[in-house]
């Protein structure tokens, strides 16, 4: 009898690789969008996170991330903008 568990490969990343990469993004962009909270930009990187997770290739998830969330800091703080 094989004594070796088979676990499924989700593709998901593991809790420290998903958590730096949120981190670094949610860094660069609240850099980049200074009036946005900061709560604010991390929960719109981790949402866009979410919705890329289960995705089989890996490689692109942080651009993709950023790009995601970017877009919609772009629309909220140049709506505000405008309006000023």
């Amino acid at each position: 009898m094989d004594s070796m568990v088979h676990r499924p490969q989700t593709g998901c990343m593991d809790d420290t690789e998903k958590h730096d990469t949120i981190a670094k993004v949610t860094d660069r962009l609240a850099a980049r969008y200074p009036d946005a909270p900061r709560p604010l930009v991390t929960q719109l990187v981790t949402e866009e996170y979410e919705t890329l997770d289960a995705g089989r290739i890996r490689t692109y998830i942080p651009t993709l991330v950023e790009r995601g969330a970017r877009n919609k800091l772009d629309r909220e703080f140049s709506a505000q903008a405008t309006e000023i």
